[in-house]
Order: structure tokens, then C-alpha cells, then sequence
């Protein structure tokens, strides 16, 4: 995964399947997007209605280029133009003039949701010849014939939550691997993200160690937690982070994440930096936000009695609701055992006063 989104200068499209033997075409970015909204829609169609469905366009390509879905597989390229895996793209086709205005005025908008990273895997269909669970192409058309303006559209299929962001980082695809092993010693944000993505695929996969604090610094845990990690996905065991190691950590987080489905559980924006990621957490919870709750609270736990240690296993159990509860009852909080925005926050800010 990238580390930022970028809007590409360029991109490699496969034309066909991803196994099959077709041809790789390199085009300018805003070319390929004028080419697909001009293959999959309909010129003619309200302002409203194109615009939408290229907000969608734009975020699925976007989606792709941050997840280095292929990229990550061992392809060389970007995206296909198979509409059974990604979006439709006609090789030397001509482009709409109508597609063409609404393209260059909305390059670099995409869908995203909040305190989420990636850019939205905007899921859509045409709704009549193929069905989905996400926007439907012709009912689009239906909704702008209705009054309905883009993002309320947008919002139709996606939710109220959904958020309409901008970004001028304009550049060339380029790998995330850093471009040297990782191995004992190492320290950086090259290892912080190894953590991050090692902590993340261990929700699914308990035997992989956790790695708390996460700090940059490549220890004895993280070589652990890699070593399991690599013979779990049957990876030469060495507990160094080469290329090939680094692509299959990328793979397995966003499957485990979901960053390329319409149901993403998201790459958490602000990680380990104690910020809210919006959601309430409560007993049956599993997952990052579990982790990073526990091991603030245990930090707290080590200085006041009041409250009982807690593990850290990424699942909200009932030891952890009653470590909750106790903090509440100690810093005058509403015990109801649950960790919204102000339990969060505070237990944060005891633990950053702690450490």
C-alpha cells in the first residue's frame, strides 16, 4: 500500500483479464478516466448524474493505485479493463465532449469515508444487464431526473457518511517497498508501517504476535511477529522484510481490512496517535481499535489500582468492560462500560500523561 494518495501522471492498463495474455497500454491518467466515463455512460445523461458516476470512477482507480492491488501480485500493471475485476477502458475509443468538460473539472475528487486513508472502493454496476450492491449506473439517471444533485446521489447508494475529497498530489506510480530489507536494527517509518500492518493482519491471525508500542524500531518482537508471519503465508522464513515480504504483508491487510470492498473496515487515518477513529467500542468488539484501547488502559492499570489490568488481544471481552468501568468510575465518567468519544480521549490523555 501507498502511503498517501496520489492522482497518477500515468497509468498501465491490462487489456483483458488479469491472467490473461493481453496487452499492457500506458496512458495519461486524466486520459483513461475520459475513456472509461465515456465507455460506461451515456453523454447525454444530466450533469448531475455523469458527475457522480465519475466521482465513483475516479475513487475505484484511486482505490487500486493505493492498495497496489496487481502491483502487489506480481503484475505489471495498474488495472484492467475488465468490467468482472475494475472498469471498462476502450482501447483507442473516442472521447465525449460532455464527459470530457465534467473529467477536467473534477480530476483529483474522490470519495472517501471518514477516519479512513484509503481512497473509497466505490463498488457500482449498471444496474440493469449486471446488479451489485453498490451504485447503480442507470439509476442514476433516474435520480437526476428526479432533482437529485451528485452527492445526494452519491449519498443514495453509500450512505450519509460518505465524504467528497480533493487532492493536487500529482505524481508517478512508484513502489512502496522502500527499496532495502528490513531486518533487526532497522528503525523508521518503514518498520512503523510494518507494524502497523502486522498488528492490523494479526486481528485475524492470533498467532502473530502484536507488536505494543508500535515504535518504529525493528526488535526482537517484530522479527517474531515476521518470522510468523512468513511461515503462515509459507514465505522463506528469515525474519527480514525483503519485497517479497513487504508485498504479501500489503496483500494480506487489505484483504483482512476489506480496503477494496464497499464494506472497508478502513486503514485507520491517525494511527497509534490516540485519535478517535468514530466508533463507539463495546463488549463483542474485535479488532485495531480494540488493540490500541487496551494497551493505553494498560498503561493506566500499571498506576491505579482502581482499575484491573487488561490484556492485549484485540477482543473487548468482559475483563476489558470491567477495566472500562473502573476507569469511568475513577475519572468521573458515565459507566456504562462503553468507549466513545470521552472515554477514549481521556483514557489517552492519562496515558500520555503517564508515559
Amino acid at each position: 500500500m501507498l502511503e498517501e494518495i496520489i492522482i497518477p501522471t500515468s497509468i498501465t492498463v491490462h487489456l483483458g483479464r488479469p491472467s490473461s495474455p493481453a496487452e499492457n497500454l500506458t496512458v495519461d491518467f486524466i486520459y483513461y478516466l475520459k475513456n472509461v466515463a465515456s465507455s460506461e455512460i451515456y453523454p447525454t445523461w444530466p450533469y448531475e448524474a455523469l458527475r457522480a458516476n465519475i466521482w465513483c470512477q475516479m475513487s475505484l482507480v484511486l482505490n487500486r493505485v493505493y492498495t497496489e492491488w496487481y502491483r502487489s501480485r506480481g503484475y505489471n500493471f495498474d488495472i484492467t479493463n475488465s468490467t468482472a475485476f475494475d472498469q471498462a477502458f476502450v482501447k483507442g475509443r473516442n472521447i465525449f465532449d460532455s464527459v470530457s468538460r465534467i473529467v477536467d473539472e473534477v480530476i483529483g475528487q474522490y470519495l472517501q469515508r471518514p477516519f479512513y486513508r484509503e481512497p473509497y472502493y466505490a463498488e457500482y454496476c449498471d444496474g440493469k444487464i449486471a446488479t451489485c450492491p453498490g451504485l447503480k449506473q442507470w439509476g442514476t439517471l433516474d435520480l437526476a431526473n428526479r432533482g437529485y444533485d451528485s452527492m445526494r446521489i452519491v449519498r443514495y447508494y453509500y450512505g450519509d457518511t460518505i465524504l467528497l475529497r480533493e487532492s493536487d498530489n500529482v505524481q508517478p506510480i512508484t513502489s512502496s517497498y522502500p527499496g532495502y530489507p528490513l531486518e533487526i536494527g532497522s528503525f523508521g517509518q518503514p518498520v512503523f508501517i510494518i507494524q502497523e500492518l502486522l498488528n492490523g493482519i494479526a486481528v485475524n491471525y492470533p498467532n502473530i504476535p502484536l507488536i505494543y508500542p508500535p515504535d518504529g524500531i525493528f526488535g526482537s518482537v517484530t522479527e517474531s511477529a515476521v518470522e510468523t508471519f512468513q511461515r503462515q503465508f509459507n514465505l522463506l522464513v528469515d525474519g527480514v522484510v525483503g519485497r517479497s515480504t513487504w508485498n504479501m504483508l500489503s496483500r494480506i491487510y487489505v484483504a483482512v481490512r476489506k480496503l477494496a470492498e464497499l464494506g472497508s473496515l478502513g486503514r485507520l487515518e491517525g494511527y497509534f496517535t490516540g485519535l478517535w477513529t468514530g466508533k463507539v467500542l463495546r463488549r463483542g468488539d474485535v479488532g485495531i481499535e480494540v488493540q490500541q484501547l487496551q494497551y493505553f488502559l494498560s498503561i493506566v492499570a500499571e498506576e491505579y489500582e482502581s482499575i484491573p489490568a487488561v490484556t492485549v488481544d484485540s477482543r473487548f471481552g468482559a475483563g476489558l468492560e470491567r477495566s472500562v468501568r473502573a476507569f469511568q468510575r475513577e475519572f468521573g465518567l458515565v459507566q456504562d462500560g462503553l468507549v466513545g468519544e470521552s472515554t477514549w480521549n481521556t483514557i489517552y490523555e492519562v496515558y500520555e500523561s503517564l508515559i
